[in-house]
């Protein structure tokens, strides 16, 4: 039971990292697809997702029953995305990613 809930948290995770990662594609155009940055990004999502499940399930949430697979996965989604706002409130932007001008000269 430890195991899947190990794996739903990382599973999580790495939704999160790609509904991001499409995110982006889509927002910019003539954004450039780098497989070793894909792998590598969904890899440390679901790491986080994986690491916010652990600490959610330590912290007390394992009694009845109460900490199944699916709430794991929803904690590592959710954990991702926690990281990534207080990530941009300590750099005081709106975006992780940097923004071009496209204004015409």
């Amino acid at each position: 039971m430890y195991f899947s809930i190990l794996l739903a948290g990382f599973l999580g995770g790495v939704v999160r990292g790609l509904v991001g990662f499409i995110k982006h594609q889509f927002s910019y155009k003539n954004v450039p697809f780098k497989l070793p940055y894909f792998l590598g990004m969904a890899f440390l999502s679901g790491l986080i997702g994986l690491v916010a499940a652990v600490a959610v399930r330590e912290i007390g949430f394992t009694y009845q029953g109460f900490f199944t697979p699916g709430l794991s996965f929803i904690i590592g989604y959710a954990g991702g995305d926690f990281i990534e706002n207080i990530f941009k409130i300590i750099i005081k932007k709106s975006s992780l990613y940097p923004v071009e001008n496209t204004k015409e000269k």
